[in-house]
């Protein structure tokens, strides 16, 4: 799927995606602006300053102005924000793109942070923290990152915490919009079916006036560590979830290429390893995975799994073991060839709507400015050889990496810690 990028003179970037046979066309922008830009005294004011870009602009003052156009064409559309970026799209028919670019062009411009708004907003905020703490399946990651990377914005709940969001004011909203909402920190994305060359002259019509400064830059995340860490939760939940991994790199480091199928063949997948031995034999858990999530400064592969809580010390060690093995015995071709397929199949496979492709292109953009194609980023991957995956298995599973976070109702570590054992 080809793609153009251009630089707009203020220096916001215009990536376009056009899909001649599509009936959708997407609009998406995204803003280097997310948690790991943030100080301590303003941990959440990323993603509440997103919430508040739906709550009125002038245009548009009220929610219901934003959300009632939109849905009167059926659109979908959302806002989402991380560690490194936050984004705004609107999905809709092709036919409704200039209503949608206008929509959501005037969301990322021209909120105006009602402050009565922001005080009601800050129980809307304060229950979707209170919603991730009862779903211990997605709590258990942030506590994973929280253990791994400590009391720095990299190890930061992206949702703040209740005392922040509750002292946050107007003229917080401002500043930090100011600071970050700026034409080199933003990338404008579109994709489906679009004429590319009106769609170049709305877009530098309508960010005309987003200003040109220099881009504010996240503290540089430190890592140390000597040994296994645990952090262990108590839930009376009916299933204990946990999280365990190890310390990897940046995304710009070429070797994530083969960290990718290393976490396939642990756990990509009903056929991966981990999914074979912990659910398939041992019957321990439903959803066993592994993943590799790696940043502009830091990263890190990991297992995860809901597991019966009986089965818990067999099931970790039987992923520890799984790790040792990888460092020991060479992926045979076969399982190597499969784990290719299956992260090439599943990328094809996830790119068939304009919203995907938007997105795939769009974060590829923001974080390393160097947007590969589907096919280029195949390419990448298909190259990756067995000497790479235990290579890179035996400098990844070290004890001075490792780390476990667990939910659930055991309240003594003692039996998990004799388990973490790597060298």
């Amino acid at each position: 799927m080809s793609f153009k990028k251009i630089t707009l003179e203020n220096g916001l970037r215009l990536i376009t995606v056009p899909m001649k046979d599509s009936l959708t066309a997407t609009v998406l922008v995204l803003v280097e602006a997310g948690s790991e830009y943030e100080t301590k005294e303003l941990n959440g004011l990323s993603h509440f300053l997103e919430h508040m870009c739906f709550k009125g602009t002038k245009k548009r003052p009220r929610t219901i102005d934003i959300s009632g156009e939109l849905d009167s064409i059926g659109s979908s559309y959302n806002a989402f924000t991380g560690g490194e970026m936050t984004g705004y799209y609107a999905k809709a028919e092709s036919r409704h793109l200039d209503s949608i670019l206008d929509i959501v062009s005037d969301i990322y411009l021209n909120p105006v942070f009602n402050p009565n708004e922001i005080e009601k907003e800050k129980g809307v905020i304060i229950e979707e923290l209170n919603l991730h703490e009862d779903m211990p399946m997605r709590h258990v990651h942030d506590l994973f990152t929280q253990l791994v990377y400590g009391d720095q914005p990299a190890g930061w709940d992206v949702g703040g915490n209740i005392e922040v969001i509750n002292k946050l004011r107007q003229e917080d909203f401002l500043k930090y919009r100011e600071k970050h909402y700026i034409a080199p920190s933003s990338v404008v994305i579109v994709a489906g079916k679009f004429n590319e060359e009106k769609i170049k002259e709305k877009v530098e019509e309508l960010f005309d006036k987003v200003h040109r400064a220099r881009k504010p830059f996240k503290v540089k995340t430190e890592e140390y560590q000597n040994s296994p860490q645990i952090l262990l939760k108590y839930k009376d939940s009916d299933q204990s979830h946990i999280v365990l991994g190890v310390r990897a790199f940046s995304i710009f480091d070429e070797r994530h290429y083969a960290l990718e199928v290393l976490a396939d063949i642990l756990g990509g997948g009903m056929s991966s390893r981990l999914f074979q031995k912990v659910r398939e034999e041992m019957g321990a858990a439903y959803y066993v995975n592994a993943e590799a999530e790696l940043s502009l400064d830091h990263g890190y592969l990991a297992a995860a799994a809901g597991l019966n809580h009986g089965k818990l010390p067999q099931a970790l060690e039987a992923i520890i073991k799984e790790f040792k093995r990888l460092k020991e015995i060479p992926v045979s071709k076969e399982e190597l060839q499969r784990a290719k397929d299956h992260l090439v199949g599943s990328l094809m496979v996830g790119l068939e709507t304009s919203d995907d492709l938007a997105r795939f292109y769009g974060v590829q953009e923001i974080l390393t400015a160097n947007a590969l194609t589907p096919r280029e980023l195949e390419t990448k991957l298909r190259a990756v050889t067995a000497n790479e995956i235990i290579n890179l298995a035996r400098e990844a599973f070290q004890n001075n990496k490792l780390n476990l976070a667990v939910i659930g109702p055991l309240k003594d570590e003692a039996v998990l810690r004799k388990l973490l054992e790597l060298d």
